[in-house]
């Protein structure tokens, strides 16, 4: 894939040279558009252009013809549309140096038309910003860094299952029959019920909740772990809270705050940042608090904590077991767990792990994705 800048500012200067009006805000799309789908086939990258360079139907075909000669000839039309023709091409590596109308200083500073002489110029193949930042560990970013990611990490949904839930719809094909609605049918055929009204339960999604140390073994991940909190907190029927001496419910802080101060609002509402580490205690402190008053019943509970605990592992394991009967499905998350030296040899986290559904690191944006996948999945007998 050659870079992604000079594929776009190539392209679209071409384009406007044909004479179709592109401007910087449909250059900017198409750039954006390259970065999140990422196409490696010719056909892959003409849906890209179409999508965000044209707005007229007339101007297709001078899009394939500018399109076919910057990219080596027309992508065959039939594979365009799904039909059976000759399979889309492979993105070529390298950008051809000529390009139709398209004007190029030469080294003695005077321009000339880039048609007038064909020669291959090698691109580098570089990677967006944002996709090295993605595969980067989340200790390592700088708070500019992470800045850059927390816009895109805004748009994460954080999806859990669903649950039956009290209300109901109607459905043709449903397996309950609505006695209600059957009677008020069978008023229009003389009060016989010659049709049944059926409804099926609706589902609601279920309760998400996430416990976040934020003690100072985990203050390298405590920055981006609180942007990834602020995202929980968006999603319906989210808590959040923090721990690492004491417990703080960060809910209302977090969902009235701006992305840019919900770091500083989270760190006046939680006194203990960066302190010692009492897992247990806080997991007492959650369970009877809120989880005896049904918060977790049926909820998928997150965990994010490298297991360093300073109380005693055997109080860690009572609490886990208590909440693992009330919570629908738990998900621990740990950082250290990239490295492929780790061992779970803490004490905390030898406790925990019978009570976990899925253990996951999510130390880089790019892990996140195994992190989602955990909290959707449908919980397995522990």
């Amino acid at each position: 894939m050659p870079d992604l800048p000079e594929l776009a500012a190539s392209f679209t200067a071409a384009l406007h040279d044909a004479g179709i009006a592109v401007g910087p805000d449909r250059t900017r799309s198409f750039a954006r558009a390259l970065t999140l789908l990422e196409p490696s086939t010719t056909r892959d990258l003409r849906h890209c252009a179409l999508a965000t360079l044209v707005s007229d139907p007339e101007q297709i075909e001078r899009f394939d013809a500018v399109f076919g000669e910057v990219f080596g000839g027309p992508a065959d039309p039939g594979a365009q549309r799904g039909q059976p023709g000759d399979p889309a091409r492979s993105l070529p590596r390298t950008l051809p140096g000529r390009v139709p109308g398209a004007h190029r200083a030469t080294a003695d500073g005077r321009s000339r038309e880039a048609g007038a002489e064909q020669r291959e110029a090698p691109l580098p193949l570089a990677a967006s910003p944002l996709d090295r930042l993605a595969t980067r560990d989340f200790a390592d970013l700088s708070a500019d860094e992470l800045a850059r990611l927390s816009d895109v990490m805004r748009t994460l949904v954080l999806r859990t299952p669903t649950r039956p839930s009290r209300r109901r719809r109607t459905a043709h094909h449903g397996t309950r029959v609505d006695v209600r609605r059957t009677l008020a049918i069978s008023r229009r055929t003389g009060g016989y019920p010659l049709r049944l009204g059926r409804f099926v339960p609706r589902t609601r999604p279920r309760d998400l909740i996430v416990l976040c140390d934020i003690s100072g073994s985990m203050e390298p991940y405590a920055r981006a772990m609180l942007q990834l909190l602020y995202c929980a907190t968006r999603a319906a029927h989210a808590e959040v809270f923090t721990f690492a001496t004491r417990l703080t419910r960060l809910t209302p802080a977090l969902r009235r705050a701006r992305p840019e101060d919900a770091l500083a609002r989270a760190g006046r509402a939680a006194p203990d940042w960066s302190g010692g580490t009492r897992i247990a205690d806080c997991l007492a402190e959650f369970n009877e608090r809120f989880g005896r008053r049904g918060m977790a019943h049926g909820a998928v509970v997150a965990i994010i904590s490298d297991g360093w605990d300073t109380g005693t592992p055997a109080d860690l394991a009572t609490h886990m077991a208590r909440l693992s009967r009330v919570a629908h499905r738990i998900v621990w998350v740990n950082p250290r767990t990239a490295s492929p030296r780790y061992r779970p040899l803490v004490a905390g986290m030898a406790a925990a792990l019978p009570y976990c559904d899925a253990v996951v690191s999510a130390h880089s944006f790019a892990a996140l994705d195994e992190f989602t996948t955990a909290l959707s999945a449908p919980r397995r007998r522990r």
